[in-house]
């Protein structure tokens, strides 16, 4: 793994505000900048090609404009140029293979909106092997260093997860907001009739486990400081509204999901296609 967050770009608003958002995390980490536009018809740049250069005019001056604005404004990242001659979908799982994080430009809040390159972007926040994250064109601007939030299920590790999300903190300077969502059994509270108590016993034990799953991470980073919640509504629904005034999500995702499942769940669902800030997709064991 190289020491690098990569950014794709298409061309698009939204990408070029993925590169802002990169460039500043790339900066904030002590990482390196890399540049990816992927077209399938790339020609390889030859002496006596001027067709060639002809033909690749687009694909390089995509990168080319980005990556003069983003040295202007970051004059001492190292910013590297990537074109490849690959599908997109294929071109940005290797280069999550090969980054610290990737990060993609999205279009839209609703279920049936597009990201990077139409459905592409979903495929691979579905399957890459580092943490891919999520710029909203329209929101990337409105960053305060306020908080980062990270939801977190409980069930099986997730040290990728919190791992990342600990560094974010630390890296920004800002508190870590650590939520989880823990619906109650809808039947179970109506026929005991003691619903505050059920309630009430139910956070207790999340709290708990949640508190469990903190100590070692709190240990280590110690200069972050940490809020956790626990919220008495579906995981998703929780995570969305904890990140409503946040400046970045942080949601797990399995690496092996069920044969016959979904490769995202319903919390990765939510967060990519509702949460207004950016989302970053971590995937764990």
């Amino acid at each position: 793994m190289e020491q690098v967050v990569t950014v794709g770009l298409d061309g698009s608003a939204e990408s070029l505000a993925a590169a802002r958002w990169a460039a500043d995390e790339a900066e904030r980490r002590e990482l390196a900048l890399r540049l990816t536009h992927a077209w399938i018809l790339l020609s390889p740049p030859t002496p006596d090609s001027p067709a060639a250069d002809e033909q690749n005019y687009w694909a390089q001056r995509i990168v080319h404009d980005a990556h003069t604005e983003l040295a202007g404004l970051h004059p001492r990242l190292t910013i590297v140029e990537d074109l490849v001659a690959e599908e997109a979908e294929t071109a940005l799982l290797d280069a999550a293979a090969r980054s610290r994080m990737l990060v993609l430009g999205s279009r839209g809040l609703d279920r049936v909106a597009s990201f990077f390159l139409g459905d592409v972007g979903l495929h691979v926040v579905g399957r890459a092997e580092r943490a891919v994250v999520l710029v909203r064109g329209d929101r990337a601007a409105e960053e305060r260093q306020r908080h980062v939030v990270v939801g977190l299920s409980l069930h099986g590790p997730q040290d990728n997860l919190l791992e990342f999300a600990y560094v974010t903190a630390f890296t920004r300077g800002v508190p870590l907001h650590a939520v989880h969502g823990r619906k109650p059994d809808r039947t179970y509270t109506v026929a005991g009739g003691a619903e505050a108590d059920v309630a009430r016993d139910l956070a207790e034990q999340a709290r708990r486990e949640l508190d469990e799953v903190l100590r070692p991470w709190r240990e280590k980073f110690p200069r972050v400081s940490v809020i956790d919640e626990i919220r008495l509504e579906s995981p998703a629904r929780a995570v969305v509204r904890s990140a409503a005034d946040s400046d970045l999500l942080m949601v797990g995702r399995r690496k092996h999901p069920p044969a016959l499942g979904p490769r995202l769940g319903p919390v990765v669902q939510a967060a990519v296609h509702h949460a207004a800030c950016p989302v970053a997709v971590v995937p764990h064991e």
